[in-house]
Parts: structure tokens; C-alpha cells; sequence
């Protein structure tokens, strides 16, 4: 799909008019200016993509801005969904458990140390049982990317909770 030139000065036409207020609205709404610019950023390529339909509107900015609201309460939601696993997991859990033996084994530390995304996958497959495409439903990636997340957390905490190890 090209863009033609004419399309593309009105879609920086767009950008020029309408990044820096919908930016502001994501800081204020979301907290974050970090999570606002790549919200933001997101919403313009869906426009992109978009385009051949959305340029026909009466409010292009009405439509970026509802995409960009809706990209950023995924996002929350998300997060949310994350940081409520890893609580129902320290919940569940001790923060120290007995490892190989006799060995303790501050599994919080260990988990703490897992990027977030490497950590919402593993809680959400292993401590609430929700098969992999499920999660991958629920936190919108591909079922490639659950699997290699996994793959990724497991091998991370491995050292962490083996025998003799130190978090």
C-alpha cells in the first residue's frame, strides 16, 4: 500500500496539527509522557494504515484520538493485568521458598528481576493456568511471542533458582 504525495501532506498535515495535543492528552490521561509518545506513535501508524478510509471523515483528529484512548487503555489494562499476577503470585508464595537441599530461595527477588512482559506470560501461564494462546489473546501478541517469552523467563530464572545461587 503507497501513499501517495498528496496523501502524505495531508497526513503530515495531521501529524503537524494533531501530535503534540494528543501527546498531552495521553501524558495526563495514562501519567506517562514515555507511554503517551508511543501510544502516540502507534495510533499514527494505525492511521497509516488506515488511511484510504479514514481520510474520507469529517474528523480525522477525533479518529486518531479515539484509537490512541483506546491504544492506551490496552495498555493499561495490560499492565494492570501483570502487576495483579505477580501479587497473586507473591500472595500464594512466601518470598523465600525451600529449595533443592534445604537451600533458601527468595523467589520475589528472582521474579522481580524478569522484565515485566517475560513476567506477565510466565504468571499468567504457569500460576493461573491460562493456556498460550489464551495469553497471547489477553496480552494481544502472537502466540510466537508468548512461547518465546517463556522460553526466556524460564532460562533467566533458572540460575537464580538452583542450588547455591544468590539472587
Amino acid at each position: 500500500m503507497g501513499v501517495e504525495h498528496e496523501d502524505e501532506q495531508q497526513v503530515e498535515e495531521v501529524y503537524a496539527r494533531a501530535a503534540g495535543p494528543l501527546i498531552g492528552l495521553l501524558t495526563v490521561l495514562g501519567g506517562s509522557r514515555a507511554d503517551a509518545e508511543e501510544v502516540a506513535q502507534d495510533a499514527f501508524v494505525r492511521l497509516l494504515e488506515h488511511w484510504t478510509k479514514v481520510r474520507g471523515y469529517d474528523d480525522v483528529d477525533a479518529w486518531l484520538r479515539t484509537v490512541a484512548v483506546r491504544l492506551l487503555v490496552s495498555r493499561q489494562r495490560r499492565r494492570k493485568v501483570a502487576t495483579l499476577g505477580l501479587g497473586r503470585l507473591r500472595a500464594r508464595t512466601t518470598s523465600t521458598v525451600d529449595g533443592p537441599d534445604g537451600v533458601r530461595l527468595d523467589l520475589g527477588a528472582a521474579l522481580a528481576a524478569l522484565p515485566l512482559d517475560h513476567r506477565a506470560v510466565l504468571l499468567l501461564h504457569h500460576v493461573h493456568d491460562l493456556p498460550v494462546e489464551e495469553v497471547a489473546d489477553l496480552l494481544r501478541v502472537p502466540v510466537g511471542t508468548v512461547k518465546s517469552r517463556l522460553s526466556r523467563a524460564r532460562a533467566a530464572l533458572a540460575p537464580r533458582l538452583t542450588e547455591g545461587s544468590t539472587p
